[in-house]
């Protein structure tokens, strides 16, 4: 039973898992929790819309044998550790989870909050799932910004608040998670870049080539200090630029695997610093 939970719990990418609970904590900071409940449903729900993503991902790159030459971490499906079966049924189970957890944010958001929530399913299957996905079409970037940024950030303060007043506030400061999670997907981007080319996996890295890729991430970690700016003004948050600058520089200077695999690692903690960041502006600075 230990070794089937550890299984399981290594395909849903736990260490992915910041990038869709960061924002939402961003939002309840920028927000002020009225709702517990409600802020503990919207945290959980946003988490399983990231392994549904992380299994439909999984499944279909399986499918296509876009994992059988992975430079990355391993995908237990590709390896053979669990059937496409179960793997099918761990999605449907998600799915389920999702659309529970979504109506009782219906419940108290009404309708923008039904439209983000089936936007937000079909972000998860449409990522990887179709002939035309949008990571094969290389428009993963601009949606990653948008929906584990500024979606979750305005999502959830508008969950607290259903105050519109506040939203912008909760845009900008979103917008530095979802450029952080940018700089997840434009390091597995560039890491996998040869391997994605041989099943026309079309990213930004695979049409542009390496060294406009990390141009572009370049262009994200610089966008980052501006946005905290335009979210806190001058104050502690803009030390986000820091973590974010040197994991730059560590992706610009290498080419292994094992040092990109770390770096994905970094985002996710510096996912983490910008939240304790929010934190301490929003408690120590008022």
């Amino acid at each position: 039973m230990l070794q089937k939970i550890k299984l399981w719990w290594n395909i849903i990418r736990p260490y992915s898992l910041f990038a869709s609970a960061c924002p939402v904590l961003v939002g309840l900071l920028v927000a002020n929790i009225t709702s517990f409940i409600t802020a503990f449903i919207t945290l959980f729900c946003a988490i399983c819309l990231q392994v549904l993503s992380n299994l439909v991902n999984d499944y279909y790159d399986f499918e296509r044998g876009t994992d059988d030459d992975r430079t990355g971490s391993p995908r237990l499906l590709a390896e053979g550790l669990v059937s496409a079966k179960q793997m099918l049924h761990a999605i449907y189970v998600t799915v389920f989870l999702c659309v529970i957890l979504g109506a009782y944010l219906v419940l108290v958001g009404g309708w923008v909050i039904l439209i983000v929530g089936v936007l937000a399913l079909l972000f998860a299957w449409l990522y990887t799932a179709t002939d035309y996905s949008l990571a094969y079409l290389g428009l993963g970037d601009i949606f990653v910004f948008l929906f584990y940024g500024v979606i979750a950030g305005c999502g959830t303060a508008y969950l607290q608040t259903h105050d519109v007043d506040t939203l912008w506030q909760a845009f900008y400061a979103g917008g530095v998670n979802g450029l952080i999670s940018m700089c997840l997907l434009a390091i597995n981007n560039i890491r996998d870049r040869e391997n994605d080319a041989k099943f026309n996996k079309r990213t930004f890295a695979v049409r542009f080539g390496h060294k406009m890729a990390i141009f572009g991430m370049f262009v994200v970690v610089l966008l980052q200090p501006i946005f905290a700016y335009l979210a806190f003004g001058w104050s502690v948050v803009l030390l986000i630029f820091i973590p974010s600058i040197l994991l730059f520089i560590t992706v610009f200077r290498t080419t292994e695997a094992g040092v990109y695999n770390r770096c994905m690692l970094w985002t996710g903690f510096t996912n983490v610093f910008y939240v304790l960041l929010v934190a301490i502006e929003k408690f120590c600075f008022l």
